[in-house]
């Protein structure tokens, strides 16, 4: 087999989806991940595949849901496992964007997924012979679920071991640990001095502790609540990454002890001036901690996925889940002591590598320029 220098001729496609930020950003970063590598790819977002009603049902039908009936939320989370009009539901809604998806793939060699509905939609097509490109399917979540799940679709990666075990044992489908899609920035040491700047630059203490809470993109969660439990126990303060939610952002801001910001590109340099990360969900922002070693502690996760993925983290020994105020201020205590070993998250080869691996069994091998990532 001959090789090729590097060429946008290379054809890979990234679907996503944008339901909050996390699927997002997994394809953001793999995009990126392959520039570097010399390897074009297009990028979709699999919302646009559907009609504007189901746009609306997938992203605020999302956030209204855990935000308002997170009861409900947990009951359609259950009933997507089962064979009933739940999963019929959403696999009708997975057809009706296979037109959109079918023109998207045309004749892209490697297609990867970050989202399950596209993963669904693209495991349709491919078994219905409509498509030959392989597929991959990149799981943002720690949980595996039925719906992250397709025979048809050729590889399925996680970012743990512990995720790739669960998807093996519980749905009879082998899965690779690839590591976290997330920006290299995180995995950086931490620079004392830009440390200690950052927390003087937002009013911390220099060498008390600070939790980072993290929200999600949409500011989800019980948020208030948490932060009273963690300023009320003196036990350190708090800066909340309340994301685009502005009026949850204006609610904390007033309270003594919490910084709270709005979206913010810098959240490298802000797990770096923090000693622990809380979390709500097991996304993205999980990935990116244990990225940079900061240690996580899981408290009142928000329904549906959000319990799944910390079930499974803290089985894993990945993120401890206290169920009270008084464990919530024992588990930060304890993960305060040290940061921690990224290696779990920060694996070769990665996804990127994959990528090439396939293209490579396709003919479409690529030759890494010089900022290729070691395999």
């Amino acid at each position: 087999m001959g090789t090729r220098a590097p060429s946008t001729e290379t054809r890979v496609l990234v679907i996503s989806g944008s339901v909050g930020a996390g699927h997002d950003g997994a394809a953001d970063e793999l995009v990126s991940r392959l520039a570097k590598l010399g390897v074009a790819a297009d990028r979709r977002d699999y919302l646009d595949a559907l009609p504007r009603v189901c746009r609306y049902m997938l992203r605020d039908g999302y956030r209204l849901s855990v935000g308002y009936w997170p009861a409900f939320f947990d009951w359609l989370f259950a009933n997507l496992e089962r064979t009933g009009w739940v999963r019929w539901v959403t696999l009708w809604l997975c057809k009706v964007a296979q037109r959109n998806v079918l023109r998207w793939v045309g004749d892209h060699e490697v297609v990867v997924s970050t989202y399950m509905l596209s993963s669904q939609t693209l495991g349709q097509l491919k078994e219905a012979g409509k498509i030959n490109a392989t597929l991959v399917t990149f799981l943002t979540d720690p949980a595996v679920h039925r719906t992250w799940v397709h025979p048809a679709v050729d590889h399925h990666v996680t970012v743990t071991e512990a995720t790739a075990r669960m998807g093996e044992q519980v749905y009879q489908t082998p899965m690779r640990a690839v590591g976290g899609l997330v920006s290299p920035r995180f995995a950086q040491p931490v620079d004392p001095g830009r440390r200690q700047a950052l927390r003087a630059e937002l009013g911390l203490s220099a060498d008390g502790l600070v939790v980072l809470l993290a929200t999600g993109s949409l500011g989800m969660g019980d948020v208030p609540n948490v932060v009273r439990s963690i300023t009320s126990s003196g036990i350190g303060e708090v800066i909340v990454l309340c994301g685009r939610n502005d009026h949850l952002r204006k609610q904390l801001s007033a309270q003594p002890g919490v910084v709270a910001l709005g979206w913010r590109d810098d959240v490298p340099e802000l797990m770096a001036a923090a000693d622990v990360l809380v979390h709500n969900a097991g996304g993205l922002s999980l990935t990116e901690a244990l990225t940079a070693g900061l240690p996580p502690v899981t408290y009142r996760p928000i329904p549906g996925h959000g319990i799944a993925n910390s079930q499974v983290l803290a089985d894993a020994g990945l993120a401890p889940w206290p169920k009270d105020d008084a464990e919530l201020v024992e588990a930060i205590r304890k993960q305060a002591i040290d940061r921690g070993d990224p290696s779990c998250v920060v694996l070769n080869p990665d996804t990127a590598a994959l990528v090439l691996e396939l293209l490579a069994e396709r003919g479409q091998q690529v030759v890494p320029g010089e900022d290729a990532l070691p395999a």
